[in-house]
């Protein structure tokens, strides 16, 4: 009986902090007035990038996107590009900063956003070619998410503009032992590793500047004090079998 009052404590306790943005009123419309603004990452060595060059004359685009052409693998029933399986494919940046482009030659896109890579490499193009079109993404745009979610793993997505929502809903969402009020957000910045924590049970979360994510962001989302009751139950049901069984043998002996 101690037990059971134990467990059902535990759990009214853990459940108030299951909804998101408690903080929000339940009038028909909620405004926040300052919100998170998205920064475009630059381009860094080692990233992969999905290039396509397309030209008036198709066997000629071919050519130049040989390498663009490899698409994300993917699971059947997966999203392309959103699942964690995908392999990326794509043109490597170098060590310089640079990508080799197909009869374009070498083009330093080192600290550019996609948008500035694709004026660039539309500029270069547009030597060899009549008014190439140019389209820039990442092909290896990666975040992690651990701990508490429905489907824990390493995400690659197709698209920079990933918010820690996004992520977290791609990972299944919290299950009921994830801790809300108290995410984990890892983050490496010039070498050095960043901690942050996230409270998704206020609306603040939409302010943070930590709000949107980085590539190779991690999230770790810790269990709660449920968790731990729900692991101690499973173990005293355990026990509580092996005392039933050794209880019922001991009276048996005890008869012969």
């Amino acid at each position: 009986m101690l037990l059971l009052l134990t467990l059902l404590f535990v759990s009214c306790a853990s459940t108030k902090n299951v909804p998101y943005f408690q903080d929000i009123t339940s009038a028909d419309k909620s405004v926040l007035a300052n919100t998170a603004v998205f920064t475009e990452p630059a381009i860094q060595p080692d990233d992969i990038l999905s290039i396509s060059i397309f030209t008036i004359d198709p066997a000629t685009s071919m050519v130049v996107n040989q390498l663009g052409t490899q698409a994300l693998s993917t699971v059947p029933g997966q999203v392309a590009g959103i699942t964690p399986t995908a392999a990326a494919a794509g043109f490597l940046v170098d060590k310089n900063g640079e990508i080799d482009l197909s009869i374009i030659g070498k083009v330093k896109i080192g600290g550019l956003t996609t948008f500035q890579a694709r004026d660039l490499i539309k500029e270069k193009a547009a030597v060899v070619y009549k008014d190439p079109n140019v389209q820039v993404r990442y092909a290896n745009f990666k975040v992690t998410v651990l701990g508490e979610v429905g489907r824990p793993a390493s995400y690659v997505l197709p698209n920079e503009r990933v918010s820690v929502l996004d992520a977290l809903g791609l990972a299944g969402d919290l299950t009921i032992f994830g801790r809300r009020e108290n995410v984990l957000l890892i983050r490496e910045n010039n070498g050095k590793k960043e901690f942050v924590r996230l409270n998704l049970n206020s609306s603040q979360v939409f302010n943070s500047p930590f709000y949107y994510l980085k590539q190779n962001d991690v999230i770790y989302v810790e269990p709660n004090k449920g968790k731990a009751a729900s692991l101690n139950q499973a173990r005293t049901q355990t026990y509580a079998i092996i005392g039933t069984a050794l209880s019922v043998l001991i009276v048996l002996f005890s008869r012969l």
